[in-house]
């Protein structure tokens, strides 16, 4: 393998506050989680770069981070700003999100130790949400242009008016890939100038604009498409029995930590996107964003790798 096991989440981290639970999440955060927990027990990890707050909750990330053996070298500590924070909230079954302004991930920076962990893995996840500030926006396109080496996915999440049409357009230029789902498709294309009558249209037409490897499509419990040069595809969706409380908050999230592992080991699309599927739809089945996953996982990752390596 060519590419160092190590995937980034680069961007925000935060609690949800849900009306009976307070729980860790944020795209960045989610996407690291995820990539820690498939690529541990195969020799890599996953990394969040972001920054919190000197306060309770920033106490109290670190301690979860700590007691699941998570990487925490690069969760920086801001001494003014407070640790994040979502008010997440639920209209007809779906998640929605009010983020709370100025908080220390705003503030992300990137030094020499920051650039050095650029130049060194192997894929980066990063968002919309994480180029809200200057600051912030600033220290990602840095880190970005400097992971030359690294797969690169833009996660788009369109989350109240946090988004213009010149971050996004700067997104799907830094990226190798772009993830969106089906609301955010239309509203990227339509800011974007870009044209089409069906989804099939508009996400070619995206991949074209930016030259991109793929234009990677979620569709909840339908499951993930990808727009290749070899056109659309797609696996049969997958379904696990929904456990007291589940949400889907985080599916998406664990859907893009599978395709950058997928990645890593140079399985093949619809390999990847069964893998993408299985990830979403078992967070989508539990009561938070970065449940811990089950031992069946890894044997079921490890046999996707070996497949894989008898096909090369």
């Amino acid at each position: 393998m060519a590419a160092p096991l190590c995937i980034v989440g680069l961007g925000e981290a935060v609690y949800d506050v849900f009306p009976d639970k307070v729980v860790l999440g944020g795209t960045s955060l989610n996407v690291s989680v995820h990539a820690h927990q498939l690529l541990a027990p195969l020799g890599g990890r996953g990394v969040l770069l972001s920054r919190v707050g000197v306060d309770d909750l920033g106490r109290r990330l670190r301690d979860e981070f700590h007691s699941r053996e998570l990487p925490t070298e690069f969760i920086q500590s801001d001494p003014d700003k407070p640790t994040g924070k979502v008010i997440v909230q639920f209209r007809n079954g779906a998640p929605e999100y009010e983020i709370v302004v100025d908080s220390a991930w705003d503030n992300l920076t990137c030094g020499a130790r920051e650039l050095d962990l650029a130049r060194s893995c192997g894929a980066v996840s990063f968002g919309s949400l994480s180029q809200r500030h200057p600051t912030a926006r600033a220290a990602l396109r840095t880190f970005l242009s400097t992971a030359k080496s690294a797969t690169r996915i833009f996660d788009v999440n369109l989350r109240m008016d946090i988004y213009t049409a010149e971050m996004l357009d700067y997104g799907c230029s830094a990226a190798h890939w772009v993830k969106l789902n089906e609301t955010e498709l239309p509203v990227v294309s339509r800011l974007l100038g870009i044209a089409g009558n069906s989804t099939d249209a508009l996400a070619t037409a995206l991949r074209a604009r930016y030259k991109l490897e793929a234009v990677i499509h979620t569709r909840g419990e339908r499951g993930t498409a990808a727009y290749t040069s070899d056109g659309r595809i797609e696996c049969e969706p997958v379904h696990y029995p929904s456990a007291p409380g589940a949400d889907s908050v985080g599916a998406g999230d664990a859907c893009c930590a599978g395709l950058l592992t997928g990645r890593l080991f140079g399985l093949n699309w619809p390999d990847i996107i069964h893998l993408a599927n299985h990830l979403g739809a078992y967070v989508a089945s539990q009561p938070s964003a970065t449940p811990p996953l089950p031992a069946p996982f890894h044997s079921f990752i490890r046999k996707l790798i070996e497949g894989a390596k008898q096909h090369v």
